[in-house]
C-alpha cells in the first residue's frame, strides 16, 4: 500500500533531508540567472541573434512555470522520492546536453528539458523536507533550504560570469552534472518514499496552459522579425489567448483542477498574483538586457559584470529579513507596495542615467535601489499569498504564485527584448543604448503598475505563522508544498 503523507526517513534523518533538498533547490534556482552573464559569450560562440538569446532564457523559465504544479502532482501519484530522483536525472542529463550543444537550437531544446527537470524537482524539495523534519525543527530547516535558493539567485550572475571567463560558458551547465549525479543515489538511499493524498493528474489543464503561454511568448519573440501583423505572429497571439481562456473555463469545471479558480475570488490573492507577474516581467526582462549591457557596452568581462550586478541580485539577502520583520509589525501589503515602487524607481534611474560611456559609479544607485526593492518584495509577498487561503490550500496557492512569477519572467524577457530590438540592436554601443532605454521604461512601467495593484491588497497586521514558515524558503525559483 502507498504511504499517505507519513515518511520514515532513513539513517541520518533530518540532516540528510535538509542537505539533499537544499542542494537540489540550489542548482535549480541557480539556472534562473546563471545564464545571463554568459549570453554575450554564447552569442559569439554559437551565433544567433536576440531571438535565440531570448529562448535560451525563456525555454527554461517558461517550461518550469507551466509544469511546476504538474510536477508536484506527479510526485503525489507516483511517489515523491522516485519522481525527485527522476527529475534530478532529467535536469542533470539536460545540463550535460546544454554544455555539449553544437548550436543554438540544441541549446534551447536542452534548456527546455532542464526546465522540465526543475519543475519536477523544485516542488518536491519542500514536500520531502517538510515530511522528514519534526515540526519543532521545521522552521530552521526551511530557513536553510530558503537560504540555499536565495544564495543561488543572488550569486547566479557572478557564478555564471566567473565560470564563463575562467573556463568557458559551457561550464555554467557542466557545474550541475556532478552535483546531480551525487544527489540521485543519496536521495534514493537516504529518503523514504511517500505519496500525496490527491494522486490525480490534470493533463488537459497542463496542455492548455502550456500551449497558451507558448503561443503568446512565441508571438512576442517573433514580432519584430516577422512583423506584428504577420499571420504567424497574430496566429500565436490569438491561439495563445484562446487556449488560456480554454484553460480557465476547463479549470472552473474540473473535479481536480491544477489551478483552482476559486482562489482568485479573494481580492488580495488576485492582487498579489497580478502584481507578482508584473514585478517579474519588469525585473527579469531588465536583468536580461542589463547583464548584456555591462559586457557589450561597458566592456566588462563576464566575471566583472557578475560582480557589478551583485548590488541588485544580492541585496535581497540583506533587505529580505528586515522586510520580513517589518511586515510582522505593519503588515505585508505596505512593505510589498513600497518594494515594488522602489524597483520602478530604480529602473527609471537606470533609464535616465545609462549611456554608451557612463561610469559604473553613476549606475550604482539604481542597482542598490532595485536590490532593496526586490528584497522588500519576496518574503512579505509569499506571506500575503499564503495568508489568503485555508491551510490545506497553501501548497497549491504557493505553487500558483511561483508559477505566475516565472510566467512573468518569461513574458518580460520576450516583451522587453521586443522593445529593445525595435528601437536598437547590437550594431554599436549607441545602438544598444537606443534600444535599452525604452525597454527599461517599459519595465519600470510594469513594476509601477504592480505597485498600484498592490494597493488593492487588504492590510493584515501579522502573517499566519505557517505562512511565515514557508515564506522563509521563498525564492524566485519558487516552490510548492503539498
Amino acid at each position: 500500500m502507498k504511504q499517505q503523507g507519513k515518511q520514515r526517513v532513513r539513517g541520518g534523518g533530518a540532516v540528510w533531508a535538509v542537505a539533499i533538498t537544499s542542494m537540489a533547490g540550489f542548482i535549480t534556482a541557480l539556472d534562473n540567472l546563471i545564464v545571463t552573464t554568459a549570453l554575450p559569450s554564447i552569442r559569439k560562440d554559437l551565433g544567433g541573434g536576440l531571438e535565440d538569446l531570448e529562448w535560451t532564457v525563456s525555454a527554461y523559465t517558461l517550461t518550469f512555470a507551466v509544469l511546476l504544479m504538474f510536477g508536484a502532482s506527479l510526485g503525489d501519484r507516483f511517489g515523491r522520492r522516485r519522481l525527485f530522483a527522476i527529475g534530478l536525472a532529467i535536469f542533470t542529463t539536460a545540463s550535460a546536453a546544454a554544455a555539449l550543444a553544437p548550436g543554438m537550437g540544441e541549446l534551447i531544446a536542452a534548456r527546455a528539458a532542464q526546465g522540465l527537470g526543475a519543475a519536477i524537482v523544485t516542488p518536491l524539495t519542500l514536500t520531502l523536507l517538510s515530511a522528514a523534519v519534526p515540526a519543532e525543527r521545521r522552521g530552521a530547516a526551511l530557513g536553510v533550504w530558503g537560504a540555499a535558493s536565495g544564495i543561488a539567485v543572488a550569486t547566479g550572475p557572478l557564478i555564471g560570469g566567473t565560470l564563463t571567463e575562467h573556463l568557458s560558458w559551457q561550464w555554467i551547465f557542466w557545474v550541475n552534472v556532478p552535483i546531480g549525479l551525487a544527489l540521485i543515489p543519496l536521495a534514493l538511499l537516504r529518503l523514504d518514499e511517500s505519496h500525496g493524498p490527491n494522486p490525480t493528474l490534470d493533463l488537459v489543464g497542463t496542455a492548455l496552459a502550456s500551449g497558451g503561454l507558448f503561443g503568446i511568448v512565441y508571438a512576442l519573440v517573433r514580432g519584430n522579425t516577422d512583423g506584428w501583423t504577420s499571420t504567424e505572429v497574430l496566429g500565436g497571439f490569438i491561439a495563445g489567448a484562446a487556449l488560456l481562456v480554454g484553460f480557465v473555463l476547463y479549470e472552473l469545471r474540473a473535479e481536480h483542477p491544477m489551478l483552482p479558480m476559486r482562489l482568485f475570488r479573494h481580492r488580495s490573492f488576485s492582487a498579489v498574483n497580478a502584481a507578482s507577474l508584473l514585478m517579474f516581467l519588469g525585473m527579469f526582462g531588465s536583468i536580461f538586457l542589463l547583464s548584456q549591457y555591462l559586457q557589450t557596452v561597458g566592456g566588462y568581462s563576464p566575471m566583472e559584470a557578475g560582480v557589478r550586478m551583485l548590488p541588485w541580485t544580492a541585496m535581497p539577502m540583506i533587505a529580505g529579513p528586515l522586510a520580513g520583520a517589518l511586515s510582522d509589525r505593519i503588515g505585508g501589503a505596505p512593505v510589498v507596495t513600497v518594494g515594488m515602487a522602489l524597483n520602478a524607481v530604480g529602473l527609471g534611474l537606470w533609464a535616465i542615467t545609462v549611456e554608451p560611456h557612463v561610469a559604473y559609479t553613476h549606475l550604482l544607485p539604481a542597482l542598490i535601489v532595485c536590490g532593496i526593492g526586490m528584497g522588500m518584495f519576496f518574503a512579505p509577498s509569499a506571506n500575503l499569498v499564503l495568508s489568503t487561503v485555508r491551510p490545506e490550500e497553501q501548497g497549491i496557492a504557493s505553487g500558483a504564485n511561483n508559477a505566475i512569477r516565472e510566467v512573468g519572467g518569461a513574458i518580460g524577457v520576450a516583451s522587453l527584448a521586443a522593445v529593445f530590438s525595435a528601437q536598437g540592436g547590437y550594431g554599436s554601443a549607441s545602438q544598444f543604448v537606443d534600444g535599452l532605454i525604452p525597454a527599461l521604461w517599459v519595465g519600470a512601467g510594469a513594476v509601477a503598475l504592480a505597485a498600484a495593484l498592490a494597493l488593492l491588497m487588504r492590510r493584515q497586521r501579522k502573517a499566519d505563522s505557517s505562512a511565515a514558515g514557508l515564506a522563509a524558503g521563498s525564492a524566485p525559483a519558487g516552490a510548492v508544498a503539498n
